[in-house]
């Protein structure tokens, strides 16, 4: 009923407008300086973050250029005529929490990564794509698929294009064969410590980035 009473008639709440103006007129501009120290403290904070010791790839494995700026391949190389793509990310991104914790703990994603693996060759227009979970001392194939090359010009893959049988309902015989031949290509646990750094190297300057775009916004003066 007193509900209805201050709301109804179609009249403004006049406390509530009165609320508003007093944000705007000066809990506004505290709040965004709570927010702008908050984000120094946590950038400088984070600026003086120890990163981890240089690793270096693999052989034959070389780091894509601007792979640090950019979503996409981190790592490519040439087998035979083939052309090897390997993106990557922390396998916690992908999985729900506890999903993949054997401790319970939530306290191992930093040592699973979760891999995009693109096989091409030249002259086809589609890519042998896996899907892989690459630990400190094991990778383990998720999923394979033929798929179309990601182009400017293509866009996304057509992802209603039947891509063949759940991996672990292929025989034993066949995955084991999968596995040797992506380990034939250099796709083991030795790409583990490279990728493991350069995870912590493109997630510490993406946080750094956040910290002073986000400031800069809040702190932008409008067009008089």
């Amino acid at each position: 009923m007193w509900h209805r009473a201050f709301a109804g008639g179609g009249a403004a709440n006049p406390w509530r407008s009165l609320a508003r103006r007093s944000l705007s007129a000066g809990a506004s501009s505290a709040v965004d300086s709570i927010i702008l120290r908050s984000l120094k403290d946590h950038y400088l904070e984070v600026s003086k973050m120890t990163p981890p010791p240089r690793v270096n790839p693999p052989s034959p494995y070389t780091i894509v250029k601007g792979a640090l700026d950019q979503d996409g391949p981190v790592l490519r190389r040439s087998y035979k005529e083939e052309e090897i793509n390997i993106s990557v990310m922390r396998l916690s991104n992908i999985m729900p929490s506890g999903a993949d914790d054997d401790d319970g703990d939530g306290n191992d994603s930093i040592s699973q990564l979760f891999l995009h693996i693109d096989v091409s060759k030249p002259g086809r227009d589609e890519s042998l794509q896996f899907l892989c979970g690459l630990y400190p001392d094991a990778v383990g194939i998720h999923s394979v698929c033929l798929r179309p090359k990601v182009t400017k010009s293509s866009g996304s893959t057509n992802m209603t294009k039947y891509q063949g049988r759940v991996f672990q309902e292929l025989e034993q015989k066949m995955r084991d064969a999968f596995h040797i031949f992506i380990e034939t290509r250099g796709i083991n646990d030795k790409l583990f410590p490279f990728l493991q750094a350069w995870l912590y190297v493109k997630d510490h300057r993406n946080l750094m980035r956040w910290f002073k775009s986000v400031g800069t916004f809040i702190n932008e003066q409008k067009p008089a």
